[in-house]
């Protein structure tokens, strides 16, 4: 089969879609399947030599590529991606990373209208259950994969207790996990927090920390990547996402178990599904509970085990290779269900 995938943003450019879409992309090639990945991304080239990356195509070397494919791939709706199925009759099949609205929650025109072509797609696939819930159209339900050759657990002892990572941003709810640092503190409990990643909120979340007199047990390492970011991990119990936005997944979650993190979350959106039996949610924005979840995992290491001992099932879903299977059994079908012109293979593009 021929997979056209589009995808505004795609790597170098780092982030969860882009991630996701670039293991997609390579588990497809890799049980035979060509890949194309059409991307406005500039960069170099392909992550990776099994499939093509086309970046910033003209217009005729997209309706080319979308005339080449047997099914049209999207990673969320993009109206500006959409526009060679105007020519070109092809399966359109799409994957919902996000909420479909504005980031106050207001739903505009661009909005209505993603809403509303969805009852022309072949079929959508929802990352969680409360994306799905949220969509003007039925979705086959397949949470996001993690990098399982990656993230795991190593030997060594777990010496600190707290970590939470990602991009530095006010809906990531990291002053609200002072703040519960706060309470702790006025307990009695100062436990140790890294706070890895970067973004704009970080000289005001240094600046709280120092204001609460928090400073001394909260590290700031930056952005932590790749092995680094596993090796950290691995030295921590507990993992928090303390997100005051309602997350429509939570990736992190899942690598943060594949590398013996128990996860305290917050409830809404789809971050629950991705934590499941591994760790314990509490409404957002509830700065207290979140509070009295931490300190009841802190001084409970067999609470802990206990999560922990539902990793490996929890997990089995989320690997690579499973999610990519699930994608592939949608866009097979769909493309069974839609007969199409014969196909004049093309030759533009850069790998």
């Amino acid at each position: 089969m021929k997979v056209l995938l589009y995808s505004p943003a795609f790597l170098p450019q780092v982030g969860g879609l882009e991630i996701n879409v670039a293991t997609l992309a390579a588990e497809f090639a890799a049980v035979g399947h060509e890949v194309v990945v059409i991307t406005r991304t500039p960069g170099a080239g392909a992550a990776d030599p099994s499939y093509r990356v086309v970046r910033r195509p003209t217009p005729r070397e997209f309706l080319r590529w979308t005339r080449w494919s047997d099914v049209f791939f999207q990673a969320n709706v993009s109206l500006r991606g959409l526009w060679p199925l105007l020519f070109l009759r092809r399966p359109w099949v799409v994957s919902h990373h996000s909420w479909y609205c504005r980031s106050d929650g207001r739903i505009a025109w661009q909005d209505r209208l993603k809403r509303y072509l969805l009852r022309h797609a072949a079929a959508s696939i929802a990352v969680s259950r409360a994306v799905a819930a949220d969509l003007d159209a039925e979705a086959v339900v397949i949470g996001n994969a993690y990098r399982d050759r990656l993230f795991r657990v190593l030997p060594g002892e777990r010496s600190r207790d707290l970590i939470a990572l990602g991009r530095l941003v006010s809906d990531k709810g990291l002053d609200l996990l002072l703040e519960a640092l706060a309470l702790l503190a006025a307990e009695g409990s100062r436990p140790r927090l890294t706070i890895a990643g970067d973004g704009p909120e970080r000289p005001r979340l240094a600046a709280q920390a120092e204001r609460l007199g928090l400073a001394a047990q909260v590290d700031f390492p930056g952005t932590v990547t790749g092995e680094d970011l596993v090796r950290l991990l691995n030295r921590h119990r507990v993992l928090v996402v303390p997100s005051r936005y309602n997350e429509p997944f939570g990736i992190v979650a899942l690598e943060g178990i594949a590398c013996g993190c128990a996860v305290v979350g917050s409830a809404g959106g789809g971050l629950a599904e991705a934590i499941g039996p591994c760790g314990r949610t509490y409404p957002n924005g509830d700065v207290p509970a979140m509070a009295r979840a931490l300190a009841d995992l802190l001084r409970d290491p067999a609470a802990r085990e206990e999560h922990l001992r539902h990793a490996a099932e929890h997990l089995a879903p989320h690997t690579s290779a499973a999610v990519a299977e699930r994608y592939l059994e949608v866009l097979v079908q769909a493309a069974r269900r839609a007969p199409r012109e014969g196909a004049v293979p093309a030759r533009s593009g850069a790998r």
